[in-house]
């Protein structure tokens, strides 16, 4: 076996049906090989023990990790050309207590348009834009948050100054100002953002809010009166706001600065998959912020019934994606 050929072709199979990662985990006499896709994880091959370390020693080498060692955490990162395209594919490797290491690519596709059930549902996200202030995108990995994110950016900031601060960069942009937290460097949240602000950008993207310290750093980013966009991991619409309560942010600073909040995913149809949106904005998501005791969701389950009553999705899909 050719570890090169082996490598390219599992990179291009996990491209070609727009996998968001490949697993490369090492199961007793053999590696198994894995995809992430819209339907989940499905088994895409497997190799012996030896084949398999060899799989993860070229990436490693490819991504300018250390391949001495398996057990420590590590990460890297290269480029991949395919199709006359650019992929950019971030990789993640640890250990397990038998020095059994594991590897994950994570592959991160260029900016694309995203297809959406509903236009208006787009459109209502524009006219947010157009406001200042904190817009938030919920969703689980892989429902398509930083495409959208970054598609609205686009459209609100034409003419104007977009920059972004990501751990790590996830879509490259040529027309943005993109930085990246490198902890190694120094380079943290905090001192980008300082940095980002006296670059006067009209449009802040704060990538994933992932803790309290960057949770605080995008209200305080909004409250100074900047346009900021960012995603954060929350299980529906309306507890994307008791998300942001648990890190700390208080009922004040979200009354002040939460311009609005989206829930979407991924659903599949006949054709491929469209984007569904649920969304929390004016009067309402300030009534929402108040409660002691909220909802989930706006209109999810209405779109969802009244999709399948017009056929762009099964009955299957729809009871699947009740819970959001």
């Amino acid at each position: 076996m050719r570890i090169k050929d082996a490598v390219n072709n599992l990179i291009e199979e996990a491209i070609t049906k727009h996998a968001s990662d490949i697993f490369f985990l090492l199961r007793e006499n053999n590696l198994l090989v894995n995809l992430r896709t819209m339907k989940g994880i499905t088994k895409q091959t497997q190799y012996s023990v030896n084949e398999g370390k060899e799989l993860i020693n070229f990436l490693k080498f490819a991504a300018q990790m250390d391949i001495a060692e398996h057990r420590r955490p590590q990460v890297g990162a290269f480029e991949y050309e395919f199709q006359a395209k650019t992929y950019f594919l971030r990789l993640s490797s640890i250990g397990d207590f038998n020095d059994c290491e594991s590897l994950v690519i994570r592959i991160i596709y260029q900016i694309d348009r995203s297809r959406y059930f509903f236009n208006s549902q787009i459109d209502q996200l524009k006219a947010l834009t157009e406001k200042r202030g904190l817009l938030i995108t919920s969703g689980p990995t892989g429902s398509g948050k930083t495409t959208t994110m970054y598609n609205l950016a686009k459209i609100a900031g034409q003419n104007k100054v977009v920059m972004t601060i990501e751990d790590p960069v996830e879509i490259h942009e040529a027309s943005f100002i993109q930085t990246q937290v490198n902890l190694t460097a120094d380079i943290t949240y905090s001192r980008l953002l300082e940095a980002a602000l006296r670059h006067r950008p009209d449009i802040l993207i704060i990538g994933e809010i992932r803790n309290a310290i960057t949770a605080r750093l995008a209200v305080d980013a909004a409250l100074s009166g900047h346009l900021v966009l960012a995603t954060v991991h929350a299980k529906s619409t309306l507890q994307t706001i008791s998300r942001l309560e648990s890190l700390n942010i208080s009922t004040a600073d979200l009354f002040n600065c939460l311009t609005g909040v989206s829930y979407q995913r991924l659903l599949p149809t006949t054709d491929g998959f469209s984007c569904l949106m649920d969304i929390a904005s004016g009067p309402e998501l300030q009534a929402d912020i108040n409660m002691a005791k909220r909802g989930n969701y706006v209109n999810w389950h209405q779109n969802l019934t009244q999709l399948q009553k017009r056929g762009k999705i099964s009955a299957q899909v729809c009871n699947q994606y009740q819970e959001g």
